[in-house]
């Protein structure tokens, strides 16, 4: 039977970066791109949507797009109230995440960076940023066949594919010109606040 290129039955590594260390519950499928490994061959097919960089899932409370139902799911119960921070008032999408985040009053920094001994609050910060160091580039933009650039996180594929619609739909509210990302805008936006201004001619850069 075929198998296909995401998924390839192996044993879970000792050192594996989980948010419970001690869980020897074997995880065999192992997405490929990534190295992120599951229990199950569902979990795998389903997160394996995250790197094709599509958002077909939209949520009817704040038109937010997610690359899975599931993860339009969990995003469901910020707008339901369902796990909601004590202290702050947050509202996160599910109760891992809430633990999490309860670490941002804590202080709690469990996992550390191996090369440069940075501590994150979850295993996935620590992942994200580890791709600093490796210069491993996940996300691959499918929007233009002439493309092929690649990016280490989900968020900068999402900017740089707003590149391509040719839409210039962010409004400077000062100038009024147009951006086609926020990431331009926001750039844009040091000349309005001097951030960048030269000593001599004190002509602003964005």
């Amino acid at each position: 039977m075929f198998e296909s290129p995401f998924e390839v039955k192996i044993e879970a590594d000792s050192d594996d970066v989980t948010e419970h260390p001690h869980d020897d519950k074997p995880k065999p499928y192992v997405c490929t791109v990534c190295d992120k490994r599951f229990t199950q061959k569902h979990s795998l097919n389903e997160h394996r949507e995250r790197h094709t960089g599509e958002n077909t899932y939209s949520c009817n409370k704040c038109k937010k797009c997610f690359s899975t139902r599931s993860y339009l799911c969990r995003h469901m119960n910020i707008h339901t109230s369902k796990y909601k921070c004590a202290e702050c008032g947050r509202c996160c999408q599910s109760n891992k995440e809430l633990a999490i985040h309860r670490r941002s009053h804590s202080g709690e920094k469990p996992f550390e960076c191996t090369v440069c001994g940075k501590r994150f609050t979850s295993s996935s910060n620590l992942a994200s940023h580890s791709r600093i160091h490796s210069g491993k580039k996940l996300y691959k933009c499918h929007t233009c066949s002439m493309c092929d650039e690649m990016f280490t996180t989900k968020d900068l594929l999402s900017r740089h594919r707003e590149t391509h619609t040719g839409e210039n739909t962010y409004l400077c509210n000062k100038c009024k010109k147009c951006f086609s990302s926020q990431n331009y805008l926001y750039s844009h936006m040091n000349i309005h606040t001097s951030k960048y201004k030269c000593t001599e001619c004190v002509k602003c850069c964005q």
